[in-house]
């Protein structure tokens, strides 16, 4: 399978590399707990602010069903975690294994098509804040003067309680992501407007995925498709 993956991630790079646009995409098909993508950063992700975003799909938004949308682990604590919790919030948490030390929204849920998802945090005053398709909630304080530290590793598809192991597969992502882009710096949001729109805006400088580099274990598969211009 891991073969198969890197298979596929290959004709991707060399469509790329061909006059044919391309875009790919990570797909999760099943519910595991050893399915998933590591993501290899681009820069040191030591940040005191930072914007995230993907587009994502997925049909298990519903009911009492934790998702990880975006993991980033080091040896002690989820240093930077995304869920989508049971009781249907959207969180932040920032180096912590306290599962009430989080920041918590109420958002417009996930489905089977595909939503334009971003979160922008800065460390000065603490400001938070989660865009939905462009549109941006409000914010809230979070974590004022903290820093987030390098040294971990990110992955998209599970959660791991360990470094990079004891994944549960009912804390699992199924569904499809892609265009996942981290800048260490609060985009503005008219920018962020823009990404939603496919427009031009600034390439991530610690995820750009346009170039980025990952590792993809079990089900999990790269896909790739030619853009429409």
């Amino acid at each position: 399978m891991k073969l198969f993956a890197n298979l596929l991630l290959f004709g991707c790079l060399h469509l790329a590399s061909t006059d044919m646009p391309m875009r790919k995409s990570l797909l999760f098909p099943l519910e595991t707990d050893t399915s998933y993508v590591e993501l290899i950063p681009q820069r040191n992700l030591s940040m005191t602010s930072f914007t995230l975003c993907m587009r994502l799909a997925t049909e298990l938004a519903t009911g009492n069903r934790e998702i990880i949308l975006f993991a980033y682990r080091t040896q002690n604590y989820d240093e930077l975690n995304v869920w989508r919790e049971s009781n249907g919030t959207y969180s932040l948490y920032l180096a912590t294994s306290n599962v009430n030390n989080a920041v918590v929204f109420k958002l417009p849920e996930l489905n089977a098509f595909q939503t334009h998802l971003c979160l922008t945090w800065e460390s000065q005053f603490g400001l938070t804040a989660f865009y939905v398709d462009g549109r941006r909630s409000l914010r809230k304080v979070y974590n004022v003067g903290h820093k987030v530290t390098a040294g971990g590793r990110v992955i998209l598809g599970q959660d791991a309680d360990a470094f990079l192991g004891k994944f549960d597969k009912k804390q699992s992502f199924v569904g499809e992501i892609t265009d996942v882009n981290m800048w260490n710096y609060v985009l503005p949001t008219a920018i962020i407007k823009d990404l939603h729109a496919g427009k031009y805006a600034p390439r991530g400088n610690v995820f750009d995925w346009e170039t980025i580099n990952m590792k993809v274990n079990g089900n999990a598969s790269v896909i790739c498709d030619r853009s429409v211009v």
